[in-house]
């Protein structure tokens, strides 16, 4: 029987791909998410932010929706899924701000 090896990254984007098809609301690329959210860069490429079309949503729903384009991201950016995301220094929980077309917040891979 021959064997085998994947890399965390591959890994964790196969079980992605197998989970999506499990079923959700609403589809995002391969995934289903409850919303649509778009990652685009900052300046500095381990630094992203992640746009999520809804306001006023339970917090649970929006960072699945938040989390996975995230995750993405720093996983083709750096090789690997560790994050740190911007938070609010009264409620120690993610700093979202609104905007025109919803909620964005903001987060740095850290993975090396």
């Amino acid at each position: 029987m021959r064997r085998v090896r994947l890399h965390a990254p591959a890994a964790l984007l196969a079980a992605v791909a197998a989970l999506s098809a499990c079923g959700g609301p609403r589809m995002q690329g391969d995934v289903r998410l409850p919303y649509k959210a778009q990652v685009s860069r900052g300046d500095d490429p381990r630094d992203f932010a992640v746009t999520v079309a809804v306001q006023g949503a339970a917090l649970d729903a929006i960072r699945e929706s938040v989390r996975f384009p995230a995750t993405l991201y720093c996983l083709q950016t750096v090789g690997q899924s560790d994050k740190e995301w911007l938070r609010d220094p009264v409620s120690g929980d993610w700093a979202g701000a609104a905007v025109a077309d919803g909620t964005v917040y903001r987060g740095r891979c850290t993975g090396r």
